[in-house]
């Protein structure tokens, strides 16, 4: 490790006692060097136009509000696209995970972490060599599977909605309304055993055994407004 190095950092966290707690663990390191503070968001861009753009900002995920450190790096690589960001956190869940890094931040480090592991995240994010934590890695590579079964399942239920006729293309939009076979039955002003047997053949278009297993499907694939076009926007 080159220690002629001088990393510019500021560090955001809303709680005193860990925002203090970084700052000395970052002022300890000889390479590393303490800007700036921020308690919120707002104080974060605040600081940007007094001390100019550091090289790494520890951020918390959660200051002001929830998610005030993911909308600030937003506006931050925006205006610093050269700006490493690294979020400091205590979730775990994929969706967090996801929308830290769709910001563009670089690293995602749980505050629960050892100390040499966030210095050497902060010295990694400023090489450009940080490594996706296995952790992290599990989850990228389950949200990409799910993407990649959904694009395949949106590309078949596509093709048998542009197959379907109209008479189950409108009982399949009265499904999604949560109406009940009686009610379809009134609704389109014919037998009971006439919208059962269409019903069926709906069923047996998408492989399904119920009708809620059906709308459920439509709905994750937000498809709704195709069935409506297909019918030709009646």
């Amino acid at each position: 490790m080159n220690m002629a190095a001088n990393i510019r950092i500021i560090v955001a966290e809303d709680l005193d006692v860990l925002r203090e707690h970084f700052c000395s663990l970052i002022t300890e390191e000889e390479d590393l060097t303490v800007i700036g503070q921020a308690a919120s968001g707002k104080e974060v861009l605040q600081l940007l136009n007094q001390v100019g753009a550091p090289d790494i900002i520890l951020m918390d995920i959660e200051m002001d509000m929830k998610h005030d450190g993911i909308i600030t790096a937003q506006k931050v690589l925006d205006q610093y696209p050269q700006v490493r960001i690294i979020f400091l956190t205590v979730h775990e869940d994929d969706e967090t995970v996801f929308s830290a890094f769709e910001t563009g931040a670089v690293d995602y480090v749980l505050k629960t972490s050892s100390s040499t592991a966030i210095i050497q995240s902060i010295r990694s994010s400023y090489a450009g060599n940080v490594q996706v934590r296995p952790e992290f890695a599990y989850k990228i590579k389950n949200e990409f599977s799910r993407i990649r079964r959904n694009q395949e399942t949106l590309l078949m239920a596509t093709l048998i909605i542009s197959q379907m006729t109209p008479s189950e293309l409108s009982i399949l939009e009265l499904l999604l309304k949560e109406m009940k076979i009686t009610e379809i039955a009134k609704e389109r002003q014919v037998e009971l055993s006439t919208i059962k047997s269409q019903i069926n053949m709906i069923l047996k278009k998408f492989n399904k055994k119920r009708t809620k297993e059906v709308t459920a499907m439509l709905r994750e694939l937000n498809i709704t407004p195709f069935i409506h076009k297909a019918r030709g926007g009646l």
